[in-house]
């Protein structure tokens, strides 16, 4: 028996969920650094306004110091406003309310990275989604595989001859080498054709980001890539191009062969939407956000895929320094943009956007590192839910906010004038803090609540 280590025990994927957990309550969300910041002129201001409230009227105007028979003295008054003045409310409003939140994002599997990703979410107002593996299953399949007209004289398009089984084999070398979801629909394409040992996996495998893979096999350079790719880098027939723009405008992503600079055949896939995508789109556009399909693929099927989940706009054959550029723009438009994709491949624009989403995090150390929220599991239906979840954080932090400045307000002026004892002014302070934290956890049962 070999057993053979790949990583120690602190890289592995629950470690890192654990110590991402954790740094995620030291990232504070800007209400509470705003808090933070003011509490630091907030305190002096009180102690030195309560001083003054204790000695100016004694010293110039002969009021009594002490208590007397009728009524409070200022010393007395000065206490109360001190005690009900503290900002123990109003600094632990929003950390319960924040870590709360994140706490019930957790128990559905999603990993929010601190408040600060928390409050943003709950501000954007687009999301751009990347199409294989987000919006679609991301397990594409080959349905046809063909060898171009000059390596194949005698093959039908309905049964792929054995020169087309050559030109599956040749990017099964090379795909097998690759992590893309397309390039293992091709693997396992050849696996069950008994392909895969027709030719040793391809060495000096280089990814052409967006557009392709190339490598050397059997001492030839093979390259597999878009369309556009080889319209660049490849001549071909007018015939060829015809044919793969119909397999295209029949919802399929077409790769096509090379072997040195010879086109030898092209492979055809297709890969569903998921399931959930289109009610995950409308229930994102009831919450009033506009939804955004950002891809490599062509056209074709970018739309019939956008068309099928109701994304409100379809931007196709993007290069991931295009997908940055769309996400910018977004920005422009929109201030604050939701970049939703792998983790990998789309690693740029999850960190051009104001908030990355990656999807699968469970099973992509990579996603887990980049990423501002992870989706654990590949299930899109929990996105609305944050959403939602996050503005009923931001409201339950203003409703905090708002309560304890009120009721600080109104104890204050009735210490002053002597009109509550310093027994009222310890229980308002105590209930105040009391009731903003319980209002605080009312996150932890925003999924009944849902």
């Amino acid at each position: 028996l070999v057993v053979e280590v790949t990583r120690l025990a602190k890289d592995n994927t629950l470690s890192r969920i654990i110590q991402m957990v954790a740094e995620a309550q030291g990232v504070r969300a800007p209400s509470q650094r705003m808090i933070d910041q003011f509490a630091t002129w907030y305190t002096p201001s009180v102690v030195a306004l309560a001083a003054g409230v204790a000695f100016i009227p004694p010293l110039l105007f002969g009021q009594p110091f002490y208590d007397t028979p009728d009524g409070h003295g200022w010393l007395y008054r000065a206490l109360a406003m001190l005690v009900i003045a503290c900002p123990c409310a109003l600094v632990i409003s929003t950390p319960v309310t924040v870590i709360s939140a994140i706490t019930a994002a957790a128990r559905r599997g999603v990993l929010i990275k601190g408040g600060k990703f928390l409050e943003a979410l709950g501000g954007v107002k687009v999301f751009a989604f990347d199409k294989t593996g987000t919006l679609t299953a991301g397990e594409p399949r080959v349905v046809d595989y063909h060898a171009i007209a000059d390596h194949a004289a005698a093959c039908s398009q309905a049964a792929p001859c054995a020169v087309c089984d050559d030109v599956l084999a040749l990017a099964s070398a090379v795909e097998r080498r690759a992590s893309h979801p397309l390039a293992t629909a091709v693997a396992n394409a050849a696996n069950e054709r008994h392909l895969e040992t027709t030719y040793a996996a391809a060495d000096g495998v280089e990814t052409l980001a967006g557009r392709g893979v190339r490598g050397q096999v059997a001492g030839h350079t093979v390259t597999i890539g878009s369309h556009s790719l080889f319209d660049e880098q490849f001549p071909h027939s007018a015939a060829l191009c015809q044919e793969i723009t119909s397999a295209e405008a029949n919802g399929k992503t077409t790769m096509l062969l090379a072997q040195d600079d010879d086109v030898r055949g092209y492979i055809s896939l297709v890969d569903v939407p998921r399931g959930t995508s289109k009610g995950v789109i409308s229930d994102l556009n009831a919450l009033d956000t506009a939804t955004v399909m950002l891809t490599g693929d062509n056209r074709a099927v970018a739309e019939a895929v956008g068309g099928a989940v109701g994304v409100t706009e379809v931007r196709a054959q993007l290069l991931p320094e295009d997908k940055v550029a769309a996400v910018k723009e977004l920005r422009e438009k929109y201030e604050h943009v939701a970049m939703v994709g792998d983790g990998i491949n789309d690693t740029p624009a999850l960190a051009a956007a104001t908030v990355g989403i990656a999807m699968g995090g469970a099973g992509s150390p990579q996603a887990l590192e980049t990423a501002d929220i992870a989706l654990m599991a590949d299930d899109l239906t929990q996105l609305p839910y944050v959403v939602r979840l996050s503005r009923f954080a931001r409201s339950l932090i203003k409703q905090n906010v708002a309560f304890s400045f009120g009721v600080k307000l109104v104890f204050l002026v009735l210490a002053f004038f002597g009109l509550t004892s310093l027994w009222i002014a310890i229980l308002a302070d105590v209930g105040m803090s009391l009731l903003v934290t319980l209002n605080g956890m009312r996150p932890l049962r925003y999924e009944v609540e849902a």
